[in-house]
């Protein structure tokens, strides 16, 4: 089979690429190895931001480009990235209270706000310190956005494959060499054991913490710098506080952390910066890790944590470009892109990047590679909604898909809006009562959801759906899990 792109890697940048390339005309394929938003793109601090503490390094440039993106998201894929108002009580000691609104007057005029409220001096007694050890000391208040980082793959993956795009989920890449002006590239199935060998113009590397990996299975290609790969991990607690915002704590080796509301009953508590050894599959918190976790969050929780109350947790490796900095926590989130043509057909390595900022990434990478390969660079991936994104409003579609299924709990319309946006309907069909959605697996999962999902986003596994395509493996039971299991492994093999 002949292709435009091969692109490698079912994470944030790869699908995103995909979606821009297919946009375009190109002919394109990806292959990733395991699930979409299998790894890092799933590990995520599920925020779309600009990275207020960018500013202190002096990376101005990766803010504004990351808070311009923050207001397109917004625009494009409102079901799934919502408004979040955020916390940061005045520390004791570091970062003075000048400089933090110092910091909060830029993030707020280095781009649009995009509709979202600026920042502002609040006092804690009231609601804003729900939940805090001190509230005595005041604090501030500024806004950014939450995402569901898993489903922002798939739903650009989905975009992809609407403008032609061949998506392949446990497809392995193995090799490639330069033929006759292309690349010729072997792909394993990694169900099956079969390999395939298809040719494209050009190979896009966006394999996260495994881009150095796919250069060494390219012998024609000179490995670059390396990758340095930094763990992030977080938390999962029991709800610790109430109301709709989050916070930003400031913690005592100069870091910051987030308290974040989580799927209705939890809070969301990370991240950490290790440096990760070895293979970056499977990443997994240390005992470490955790102890930092709950002591820094426990010298601002009135409820305090400790490592018996965390009901889940998550890894993921940051594939960052090694800029030399002593400290993980400095080095830069910013994406550097390693385009290597000459004397042969290109290849383009992807280092580094944020999920806020991966639309744009992809945007340059096709602007880099137009003129080597002769296509349009013109973008238009910032105006198109992600699919389900054609809303008024997430409350609007709420009441809408109420009206149209009077049937379902307020949680599971709400919830359904939130994920499939417009495209809700397509996953409930002519259903006119909760039987006709069949097998119920609970926390309002049902047969229906799940076949959807095996069917259109490429779900093969009750991981798949529990933990990615929905955060809903948080609320379910064992025996539910099991039950899951089971009808996956009938469905899906």
């Amino acid at each position: 089979m002949q292709y435009d792109f091969l692109v490698v890697g079912g994470g944030i940048n790869g699908a995103g690429i995909a979606r821009d390339a297919a946009g375009r005309g190109l002919k394109t394929l990806l292959v990733e190895q395991g699930d979409l938003a299998g790894a890092t793109s799933s590990a995520s601090t599920k925020l779309i931001h600009g990275g207020l503490r960018y500013l202190e390094y002096g990376e101005f440039r990766l803010v504004r480009k990351a808070l311009q993106e923050r207001a397109v998201l917004l625009r494009i894929a409102p079901h799934i990235v919502t408004p979040l108002r955020f916390i940061m009580p005045t520390p004791t000691q570091g970062r003075p209270r000048w400089l933090i609104r110092l910091g909060l007057f830029l993030y707020d005029h280095l781009a649009d706000l995009g509709g979202l409220a600026g920042s502002a001096g609040v006092s804690l007694e009231g609601p804003w310190g729900d939940g805090l050890k001190d509230r005595s000391r005041g604090g501030f208040i500024y806004s950014d956005c939450w995402v569901d980082d898993a489903r922002l793959v798939v739903l650009n993956a989905l975009a992809a494959r609407e403008k032609g795009a061949d998506i392949r989920v446990r497809t392995r890449f193995q090799s490639a060499r330069p033929v006759d002006g292309g690349w010729e590239a072997t792909v394993l199935d990694v169900a099956s054991g079969a390999t395939e060998v298809v040719r494209a113009r050009a190979i896009v590397n966006a394999a996260g913490p495994w881009v150095d990996s796919i250069v060494s299975q390219m012998p024609a290609i000179a490995p670059d710098r390396p990758v340095r790969l930094v763990r992030g991990s977080h938390v999962v607690v029991r709800r610790r506080f109430e109301g709709p915002h989050a916070y930003i704590f400031q913690n005592e080796d100069g870091r910051i952390m987030f308290a974040i509301p989580y799927e209705r009953d939890f809070t969301l508590i990370g991240t950490t910066d290790i440096a990760q050894q070895g293979d970056p599959g499977g990443p997994r918190i240390s005992v470490e890790e955790i102890d930092y976790l709950c002591r820094e969050a426990n010298r601002f929780l009135a409820d305090e944590i400790t490592p018996g109350d965390i009901v889940h947790s998550f890894s993921g490796v940051r594939p960052l470009y090694d800029d030399g900095a002593d400290n993980a926590s400095a080095v830069t989130r910013d994406y550097v892109l390693r385009l290597k043509a000459g004397g042969l057909p290109p290849v383009m390595s992807i280092y580094g990047g944020k999920i806020t900022t991966y639309r744009k990434l992809a945007e340059h990478v096709l602007e880099q590679m137009a003129p080597v390969m002769g296509f349009s660079a013109r973008g238009w991936t910032d105006t198109e909604p992600l699919p389900g994104g054609d809303i008024a409003g997430i409350e609007q579609q709420d009441r809408a898909l109420q009206a149209a299924y009077p049937f379902l709990t307020p949680d599971m319309s709400d919830r359904l809006a939130r994920s499939y946006g417009s495209r809700a309907p397509q996953v409930l069909g002519e259903a006119r009562s909760l039987a006709d959605l069949g097998m119920h697996f609970g926390a309002g999962l049902t047969q229906r959801e799940v076949d959807y999902l095996v069917s259109h986003e490429w779900a093969r596994t009750s991981e798949d759906v529990a933990w990615r395509r929905t955060k809903l493996g948080l609320h379910l039971t064992s025996e539910e899990s099991r039950s899951l299991d089971a009808y996956m492994a009938q469905v899906a093999g």
